[in-house]
């Protein structure tokens, strides 16, 4: 199966070290696709841009798109969003919006990639909570429950977590998780961000 794939080094890396045994094409820029017209699908995993080239391509085309829907970015059919925040592109799982052919999707789980179709909405799933509990932790701090290496270590040896919340804030990135809680906090009060987190990204800015 032959994939072409626009992405950061970060984002390849962690495809080509975890699914080694898929096909990978690296190219710049998701438009030098068209050279690829023999690819099986194309990730556009750099941003959420949709290129009107995609709609011809007339294959599967992934984009990276964690917060905002196919709706809202007008995208054509073929076009389906996946998560590619660092971490969750090596996982056998990936959530996937949008309509997933059975023989793209056939061909993935045999490379050993496994297809989660869920609703097309901000944050898919596991984003959503994982941003939370990222949140709760930032909460924790200002309200001098703990330190951030502490609440670390609690919640990997407590919870048997891959990494602790402000580990994981920081492969991530800060700025995505504040930017998926205001999404979200538009229309739900619960994902209100923490003072502590607004506060850290812009100071980072």
């Amino acid at each position: 199966m032959k994939i072409v794939i626009a992405a950061t080094d970060a984002q390849w890396n962690e495809l080509i070290n975890s699914k080694s045994q898929i096909d990978w094409q690296r190219v710049n820029n998701s438009t030098d696709f068209i050279q690829y017209k023999d690819a099986d699908a194309f990730f556009s995993l750099k941003d959420n841009t949709i290129l009107p080239g995609f709609a011809l391509l007339g294959k599967t085309v992934f984009i990276n798109s964690v917060i905002s829907t196919l709706t809202e970015l007008k995208a054509p059919a073929n076009v389906l969003r996946i998560n590619g925040w660092s971490t969750f592109l090596q996982r056998p799982v990936w959530e996937t919006a949008g309509i997933l052919e059975d023989g793209i999707k056939n061909n993935f789980e045999k490379s050993g990639i496994k297809f989660n179709i869920v609703s097309d909405e901000p944050g898919f799933i596991s984003a959503r909570i994982i941003a939370m509990i990222i949140n709760e932790a930032y909460f924790a701090v200002n309200e001098a429950v703990s330190s951030k290496t502490e609440i670390d270590t609690a919640m990997k040896l407590g919870t048997n977590y891959p990494y602790g919340p402000f580990e994981w804030a920081g492969l991530i990135g800060t700025g995505h998780i504040l930017g998926l809680l205001q999404k979200l906090n538009a229309s739900d009060l619960r994902y209100q961000p923490a003072a502590l987190l607004i506060n850290e990204v812009k100071g980072n800015r």
